[in-house]
């Protein structure tokens, strides 16, 4: 875990922060994702604040997978992915330059942002933590509530307006690389889960693909636009295994052993149905096994190859 090691010790007492808001990304899908964005002037104790939160979110990870359109975390764990895989540096352009026409001088200015970004600046070294937005960042949220504080024994009104910030960030970007906390958050303000879309586009048009099927268009209508599916079908292109001829026999021997009912036709076509489409996608995957063990056979999230 270079990463976490590296940012573990990172003298955060010598560091400038410079906290931006960002509204976005906007745009047509296809191309690059543009953000709206502008630095907001911090007091110290909000600066150190930010501080101790990136601090404590570093400290709560254990572990570091690599990310993958499958893949998960749990709240003690993070996903590694290298930054230029991503729209990321398009978000950092956009707060390259605390300059006079980008500072917040109105509240309308913080007003609906959907995320916020701390520049965590030490040195030459800049690293970047970034947050979605509370609820309380919406102009109808707040204008649908009213803050009380208790202060002197007595709780009163208080009119200022009010812009929560998280103990947590949803990724930190450093040294090239992306630690993911929340992979849903990520995937919607750096867009990317939007070009699985377009991805499984252009799986259907691989003719390696398509020459697996006796007609496609029952997978295509089970996949629709359900973005688990879409994730899955990503996953099925980027390992590959129906370009491997050996593992396509395999399956169309194997299959009912492992509790799989895949109709194939005389020429060993796959013949989708909407009742089997799942059991095609896991087949694809390679996500049903069986333990060497127990011999009980199982449906898996994601795999793992292990070194023997």
């Amino acid at each position: 875990m270079p990463t976490l090691t590296d940012l573990r010790a990172l003298d955060l007492a010598q560091a400038q922060v410079n906290l931006w808001t960002v509204k976005g990304p906007t745009g047509p899908i296809a191309a690059e994702p543009v953000y709206s964005a502008k630095w907001v002037e911090t007091t110290d104790d909000l600066d150190d604040t930010l501080k101790a939160i990136f601090a404590e979110q570093l400290e709560r990870i254990d572990e570091v997978l690599p990310y993958g359109l499958l893949a998960q975390n749990n709240e003690s764990s993070a996903l590694q992915l290298p930054a230029d895989e991503t729209h990321m540096a398009t978000l950092m352009a956009a707060i390259a330059a605390e300059t006079a026409q980008l500072k917040v001088t109105k509240t309308s200015h913080l007003s609906n942002s959907k995320f916020y970004v701390a520049k965590i600046i030490i040195g030459d070294r800049v690293i970047y933590a970034v947050k979605m937005a509370a609820k309380s960042w919406k102009t109808r949220q707040s204008r649908s509530v009213r803050s009380a504080i208790f202060q002197d024994q007595v709780l009163t009104v208080d009119e200022r307006p009010h812009f929560e910030l998280s103990r947590s960030f949803d990724f930190i970007v450093a040294n090239g690389d992306i630690l993911i906390i929340s992979k849903v958050r990520f995937e919607s303000i750096l867009r990317y889960r939007e070009a699985q879309q377009e991805a499984f586009d252009e799986l259907q048009n691989d003719p390696d693909f398509r020459s697996l099927f006796v007609d496609i268009a029952p997978l295509v209508a089970h996949v629709g636009s359900n973005k688990i599916q879409l994730r899955r079908m990503c996953a099925v292109a980027d390992k590959g295994h129906f370009r491997d001829s050996a593992f396509m026999n395999r399956l169309r021997t194997l299959q009912a052993e492992y509790g799989l009912a895949i109709m194939f036709d005389d020429d060993g076509l796959i013949i989708a149905s909407p009742q089997t489409c799942s059991e095609i996608i896991t087949a694809l995957l390679d996500h049903r096994l069986k333990s060497g063990f127990s011999t009980l056979v199982y449906d898996v999230q994601d795999t793992t190859p292990v070194a023997i």
